[in-house]
This record gives C-alpha cells, sequence and structure tokens, in this order.
C-alpha cells in the first residue's frame, strides 16, 4: 500500500524498458494460481503499470487534447468546459494533415492527476494539449499549453482574459497557435474550414453546448432535455446548423433507447433534419454520418456507405466516423472491409465505446472467425455489461464455434436484460443484408436456449 513509492518505481522502470506493460507480463508469468497473477496484475495496475504495448506514432504530427479542467465556481458550468474541449477536438480533426485523438479517449483522463509522457504512451501521441476554463458572468479566462509528450517541454502556451462574447475568437486563436506550434502549414481555404463556429449568437452556441452535453451521457431523460435545447438552438438561430444536428440526433436516440412510438417517423425526421443542416452548412460531417445509421437501418446499403465515405472524407480524422463506415459495411455483407475500418477507428480511439467492438465481433462472426469474434464481443461486454446487441451476438458466436455450454450461459444473461426477448423479432429487426447469415445466428441461438 506505499502508491506513491510504487508510482515512482514504475516511471523508472518505464524509462528503462518503455514498452513494458501487463498484458506481456501476463503472457509470461509463471504461477500456478490464476488468484496470485491476479493480485499481482491488481498492483501492477494500482501503481500505473501499462495495461497494453504503447502505440506506434502515426507519420504526421499527432495530438491528444485532454478535458479542459472547470476552474468556475459553479460545477454547472463544466458542460462550458467541456464543450471548449470538444471544439477544438472537432477543429483539429477536420484536417487530414494531423492525427487527432478521439474524445471518448481523452475524457477517460478527467478529473485524474496524470502526466503528459503517459497520456502519449497510451494514446500514441506526440504532443498534448491541456487547459482550463473560468467562466464568470459575461467574462471568460481560458489557459492552455501545448506540451511535447517526449519531453515534457512546452512547445506553446497563453492565457486568454476576454468577454465571453468574444470565446469563439479564442477558439479559433487557440486552433491557429496549434497549427502554427506544429508546423502544420494550412491554404487560405484550409483555415477557414478549422474556424467556422456556424453562429455568432452566444445563447445560441451555449444551449447547443448544453444539448450535446446531455446527448453524450445517452438516456432517455437526458435525450428529452438535449431535445429541448436544441430546439431553443435552432429557434435562437435558425442558421445555426449543429442546432439541426443535435436535433436530429435526439430523433435517432429516441429509437435507440427504445421510446420512439414509431421509428419510421423518428427516422423520417432525422432525415429532414440532417438534411437541413448540410443545405446550411455543407461542410459539417455529423449529418453525414446520421444518414449513414439511418440508411442502412431502412436496408439502403449503397446510399449508407455513400454517406458514411462523405462524413470521413469531411472530417478524415474523426473515429466515429471511421467506425461508422465500419457499422454500414458490415450489415452491408463487406466484413473484411468493414474491420480495416474500425481498427482505423479504434487507432484514433483507442478507448471506445462499446459499440465499436460490437461491430468488430459482428465482423469475425460473419467471416467465422469465432475465436476472435468472442474476444471482441468481450470487450463490449466489459465496457457495458447490459449491451444486450453484445450479448446476443456472444451467444451465437459460441454456439457456432461449438461451445454450447458458454452459449447456454450467455443466453441466460440476455433473458436477464431483457426476459421478452425473442429470436425472430432480433433477426426480423436486425439489417444484415446476408440472410444466410441470419439463418445460422438463429438457429445457434435456439439451441442455446433462446426462443
Amino acid at each position: 500500500n506505499q502508491d506513491k513509492e510504487a508510482k515512482i518505481q514504475v516511471e523508472e522502470y518505464l524509462k528503462q524498458r518503455p514498452k513494458a506493460n501487463i498484458e506481456g507480463w501476463k503472457k509470461r508469468a509463471t504461477f500456478k494460481n490464476e488468484t496470485d497473477i491476479d493480485l499481482y496484475v491488481n498492483a501492477l495496475r494500482k501503481a500505473g503499470f501499462p495495461e497494453t504495448p504503447p502505440l506506434s506514432l502515426p507519420d504526421k504530427p499527432s495530438i491528444a487534447v485532454l478535458p479542459f479542467v472547470n476552474m468556475s465556481d459553479d460545477p454547472k458550468q463544466e458542460y462550458f468546459s467541456d464543450g471548449i474541449t470538444e471544439e477544438i477536438i472537432t477543429a483539429l480533426s477536420k484536417t487530414p494533415k494531423l492525427f487527432v485523438i478521439a474524445r471518448n479517449s481523452t475524457f477517460t483522463y478527467k478529473g485524474k492527476p496524470v502526466k503528459v509522457q503517459q497520456v502519449g504512451r497510451e494514446l500514441g501521441v506526440r504532443y498534448v494539449l491541456e487547459g482550463s476554463v473560468r467562466k464568470a458572468g459575461d467574462k471568460v479566462r481560458i489557459t492552455a499549453q501545448l506540451v511535447d509528450a517526449k519531453t515534457g517541454h512546452h512547445l506553446w502556451a497563453e492565457r486568454y482574459d476576454r468577454e465571453l462574447n468574444d470565446i469563439f475568437a479564442i477558439q479559433d486563436e487557440i486552433t491557429i497557435k496549434i497549427m502554427t506550434a506544429l508546423q502544420v502549414q494550412l491554404t487560405e481555404g484550409e483555415q477557414a474550414r478549422l474556424i467556422g463556429k456556424g453562429t455568432n449568437n452566444l445563447d445560441a452556441y451555449l444551449n447547443y453546448l448544453k444539448a450535446r452535453d446531455y446527448l453524450n451521457q445517452f438516456t432517455k431523460e437526458t435525450n428529452i432535455l438535449a431535445k429541448q435545447l436544441a430546439e431553443k438552438t435552432i429557434s435562437l438561430d435558425p442558421n445555426f446548423a449543429y442546432g439541426y444536428v443535435g436535433l436530429g440526433m435526439t430523433q435517432i436516440y429516441d429509437v435507440w433507447l427504445g421510446v420512439s412510438k414509431s421509428p419510421k417517423e423518428s427516422f423520417k425526421r432525422a432525415i429532414e433534419l440532417a438534411q437541413k443542416a448540410i443545405e446550411i452548412d455543407p461542410s459539417l460531417y455529423e449529418p453525414h454520418r446520421l444518414l449513414a445509421h439511418i440508411y442502412v437501418s431502412m436496408r439502403r446499403y449503397d446510399t449508407a456507405i455513400a454517406e458514411a465515405e462523405k462524413a470521413l472524407e469531411l472530417n478524415p480524422n474523426s473515429a466515429h466516423a471511421y467506425a461508422t463506415l465500419g457499422h454500414v459495411l458490415l450489415f452491408a455483407g463487406k466484413s473484411q472491409e468493414a474491420i480495416t475500418m474500425i481498427k482505423k477507428a479504434i487507432r484514433l480511439n483507442p478507448y471506445p465505446p462499446s459499440w465499436y467492438y460490437t461491430n468488430l465481433g459482428g465482423a469475425y462472426k460473419a467471416l467465422g472467425h469465432y475465436d476472435e469474434a468472442i474476444q471482441m464481443f468481450k470487450k463490449a461486454l466489459e465496457k457495458s455489461p447490459d449491451n444486450l446487441i453484445a450479448l446476443v451476438s456472444l451467444s451465437g458466436a459460441y454456439g457456432l464455434a461449438g461451445r454450447l455450454e458458454e452459449a447456454k450461459a450467455t443466453a441466460k444473461e440476455v433473458l436477464r436484460v431483457n426476459p421478452r426477448f425473442s429470436v425472430d423479432r432480433y433477426e426480423r429487426m436486425s439489417p444484415v443484408k446476408d440472410e444466410s447469415h441470419k439463418i445460422k445466428n438463429a438457429e445457434a441461438l435456439r439451441k442455446a436456449g433462446l426462443k
């Protein structure tokens, strides 16, 4: 329990052996008793020993933007500091000349004392941006510093004391200063794409940030609040495209959360909102990603692929855009291509949401690689233990691999999460293009005891 001393020893050890990790240690461990291995692993983890080997650096400047710390006295202002962070990530992501880690992964460090060297190692980036935000009335103070994660040296740092109305200009300045510090050359057109916010209405912008904060929480309750805020955003500025994107997302979330009275109508409304956003601002990638998800659910595979590819073209650093394309390709029967895209998504988002792994497992399962599929479904369940799709998929994969007892045990977990689960309804709702896969999967699920 000498945590401080243990962490110092780990830091020193990693200087000598930078590739050392728990995963590798477990493979070499010679303990006969699994319990002993678990004890050591937990101790190593507590001391800050890395789980996996360090990721190799990309062949272009790579950066992770850590969550800006909310220095305001009011914890309700957390949405604002988080929003600033996301806006900078989004702006930097728009250029293919950078490699930018996704929000999901950088936000795993939120509220934790962490060294930039650790972040660089775990996310596989050379540079890390840190910052803080203090919002008080109509004043805002933002500090930002760009650090070389390899050397610990500061490349650039700045403090901004401005009027709240200047928030757009501050974000633009930070983005451009980062580009300059990393020696990324931009044309005037590229620079204009990076710093466009889409509104000068501060109230509309703040409402949008609140709506996005609620959307990130993905619950029935927060989706209702997000919908109200997105509608208010549009009323404050009808020409702010992100308001329509946010409202469109709430429509899709209604379907995914199982609260939509008519999924068909929800999808129709989401399509209208996404198209309105594109009409206002053709440079946005988010509405194309939404359309890809909707069209694959409607079994319009070619259209879905085209929309996902367009999203990726507009934001070549978006992990979600890669994952969405992988999702669409999986259901369209192009599993090998899906695997390639989802792996690229995971490199940009090393701590991804569970649906990345569920889709990756689905692609492996479709190719008959059941061991790899099982491993991916288990990873999905580590992140979200009640993920019904991952549980059903895991039961099916066990069955197809001939591991009937494990298939049956997992089937019981399916019924725990959804006692009214129906194989027929599940397969009918699935947009998988290849009917033979559906038939084979349904047989495996029934053998596992599901009806």
